[in-house]
């Protein structure tokens, strides 16, 4: 036995110490400790528009997008009668988005929930209302769905309010034309309200098809209006129709597709004061009425009642039945402007008028011009015609009235015009 080192049973002693230490070195508490309350959603949510931004135009595109989780299939946005407006949720579930244009100044409310990856659910919500124009702007179309018309035919816009910003509106407008016709947009007079044609640059071609589309609703039209609506026309251009009217000849010749149709003596305007004189130029059949009243009181007659009345020019000028110019039909004008036919004739030649056919006016002293009403538009050279759109530069500021003072108006209305 070594007496200078340590017992056997002394290291084993200390060994038990260090076992001992190392044991209780091991239970130290280093646990994590517990939530305090439930756990927070990681997922992250963003509307567009922002919930908090600037009124949004109806027509913007609104969603609800989410990072670090996805969206549940309850997602939706309700409007103010509690629907839910159609939209789509995108295959990854990431982003839910309106698929169509919401309304004028009204509340819409986001609701649903989305999960994040941590599978703790937040809730969607939250509203915001679209802007309120201060007045919306609606517009007629002259032309109606699949209806045939002349190879003259415009295409006339006419807005019940004036628009400011011409240049917007015009380029919301799309005509297409098969075949190909080259044609223009231009700007007239207002006339309570603005008004905008579109004029091919020479006569259509029989058969082409049109179609017109107006992009309006959410338009802003300047000045705190806004479009109500959008608008499309589609139409098809008839057979070739025009009538060669030569104030010196007495008589119209209408010709179809190249052929003539018929001949018929008539009566022109009498040309002693301008207002008797039937306007030359090429006027475009708007309208037409088998009983129409008419009356000018320059004249002295009042609410005469004539029959097969085509209207020609806004200003009062017809072709129409007048049984009382038979006699000098064909040899002599003595008319108020208008151009006469015997019953017959007009009656004739009322059932192949549609709107748009020309009617090519010569032979008088005074031509077609923007003080003739609302279709003048074959009295403007196409140069001009083209500057008055407001694309490629200022378009019109004049003020000329659609319906000059004194044109005659629809049956059983007071009417006072040339006769």
């Amino acid at each position: 036995m070594n007496a200078n080192g340590p017992t056997r049973r002394t290291v084993l002693a200390a060994a038990g110490l260090a076992v001992v230490g190392a044991a209780a070195a091991c239970t130290t508490d280093n646990k994590p400790s517990k939530p305090s309350g439930p756990r927070q959603p990681t997922v992250a949510v963003t509307f567009s528009p922002a919930l908090d931004a600037a009124p949004p135009n109806p027509t913007e595109q609104f969603s609800v997008s989410v990072s670090g989780g996805v969206l549940n299939p309850d997602v939706k946005l309700i409007n103010p009668a509690g629907n839910s407006i159609p939209g789509v949720l995108s295959d990854d579930r990431k982003t839910f988005t309106v698929s169509t244009p919401l309304g004028y100044g009204a509340k819409y409310t986001w609701s649903g929930s989305a999960v994040g990856f941590d599978r703790v659910t937040r809730k969607i919500d939250g509203s915001f209302t679209t802007l309120t124009p201060k007045e919306k702007i609606g517009v007629v179309v002259n032309v109606a769905d699949g209806q045939e018309v002349g190879i003259a035919a415009p295409l006339i816009l006419k807005f019940d309010g004036t628009v400011e910003d011409k240049e917007a509106v015009e380029k919301a407008l799309t005509v297409v034309t098969t075949p190909h016709t080259e044609g223009s947009w231009a700007w007239l007079g207002e006339d309570n309200g603005s008004r905008i044609h579109w004029r091919s640059r020479d006569y259509f071609k029989p058969g082409t098809k049109v179609h017109m589309s107006a992009k309006f609703y959410g338009l802003d039209f300047g000045g705190g209006t806004y479009g109500d609506s959008d608008v499309t026309s589609d139409f098809v251009i008839g057979r070739s129709q025009i009538v060669k009217a030569d104030a010196s000849s007495h008589q119209i010749v209408v010709v179809r597709d190249g052929a003539t149709l018929m001949t018929l003596p008539c009566s022109y305007g009498q040309g002693d004061v301008d207002r008797n004189v039937t306007r030359s130029g090429i006027h475009v059949v708007s309208e037409k009425h088998a009983d129409f009243y008419m009356s000018n009181p320059a004249a002295g007659y009042f609410n005469i009642h004539e029959r097969w009345a085509v209207r020609i020019s806004n200003n009062g000028e017809f072709i129409h039945a007048n049984p009382e110019t038979v006699g000098v039909q064909g040899s002599s004008n003595v008319t108020n402007g208008c151009i006469n036919l015997s019953l017959s004739n007009a009656e004739q030649y009322f059932a192949t008028a549609i709107y748009g056919d020309p009617v090519e006016v010569t032979g008088t002293r005074i031509d077609l011009s923007e003080a003739d009403g609302d279709i003048y538009d074959w009295a403007v050279s196409w140069p001009t015609w083209k500057s008055w759109s407001a694309i490629k530069g200022e378009a019109p500021s004049k003020s000329v009235p659609a319906t000059p003072k004194g044109a005659p108006v629809p049956q059983n209305a007071n009417p006072s015009a040339p006769r």
